[in-house]
């Protein structure tokens, strides 16, 4: 299933640390890993930027390349590598759609030392924008980043992109050998405070168990038999997926975005922003077919 992986990398601690589990993914699905640098050269900086600073600045992408290309030959994976100029994120995009890759897989943040979060906002942009699936991981301290996966957990809202999210999880489970873990979130305040009468809450727990029983239709019919379903209540959907996660144990979270750029926005309300930045475990997320435009 992930023949090819992109990996884009500024050296930091943050993508060190992705970058274990990049080598992991790859060593299991026996897949070449593309390393890429991006020098960072668009029309505001290049005009501050004399040649000797563009040469420094590749340079200095070519030795990062260097190092990681040198740690995943350690671990017997085949790489492909690239320095490139440019905005970062389109950059990364490009490359990706170009040679038709399976995933992208980026820290949230880059280089705390400086106080940058060059990779983080890339790393969004990314996430908005790019066709082809993108795994991000927070390098932070409380976060678990484990494989091979256990434990995949796939919310759904019965939404497309929450679909496209199931069609994904479901095939990368069966390549793992996973277990499959399906959930419907409800955002209880913003039902309203009644929301818990024991009318509501059997109204909303049918219509939550109805969009639970065609995910498992579509699972079953995929060859994937699932774990788990269940209905999760919480003050906020991200935050009740969050609950899950740290009850059962999850390893990956798979989600839906779409990012029409018009809008700048995600899916899922604001669900899946904040579970990119907040996750304490890596989030796969893709776009669905809509919004690929």
């Amino acid at each position: 299933m992930l023949e090819q992986i992109l990996f884009p990398t500024d050296g930091s601690g943050g993508a060190s640390v992705a970058f274990d589990h990049v080598l992991n993914l790859a060593a299991h699905h026996n897949a070449t890993v593309h390393i890429i640098h991006v020098a960072e050269t668009t029309q505001n900086n290049i005009l501050t930027l004399r040649d000797d600073d563009v040469d420094a600045l590749k340079q200095e992408g070519n030795k990062i390349v260097r190092g990681a290309t040198e740690q995943a030959h350690q671990r017997g994976v085949d790489t492909a590598t690239k320095v490139l100029q440019g905005e970062p994120y389109r950059e990364i995009i490009d490359y990706a759609e170009e040679h038709e890759l399976d995933l992208v897989v980026m820290p949230t943040h880059g280089r705390r030392g400086l106080e940058r979060f060059l990779l983080g906002s890339t790393s969004e942009r990314v996430v908005r924008r790019a066709d082809v699936p993108v795994l991000t991981i927070r390098p932070d301290d409380d976060v678990r980043v484990a494989h091979p996966y256990q434990d995949i957990l796939i919310p759904t809202d019965g939404s497309d992109c929450a679909n496209q999210a199931l069609a994904l999880g479901t095939d990368l489970t069966e390549a793992e050998g996973a277990a499959l873990h399906l959930l419907s979130a409800v955002d209880i305040a913003a039902l309203g405070v009644d929301v818990r009468t024991d009318i509501q809450t059997e109204m909303l727990d049918e219509s939550a168990n109805e969009l639970l029983d065609e995910a498992v239709t579509f699972a079953d019919n995929a060859g994937v038999e699932v774990a788990s379903k269940s209905v999760q209540y919480g003050p906020s959907i991200h935050k009740a997926i969050l609950t899950y996660i740290e009850e059962h144990d999850i390893d990956l979270v798979v989600v839906g975005t779409h990012g029409r750029t018009g809008f700048d926005r995600y899916v899922l309300g604001s669900v899946t922003e904040s579970l990119v930045r907040t996750s304490p475990i890596p989030v796969l997320t893709v776009r669905t077919s809509e919004s690929k435009t």
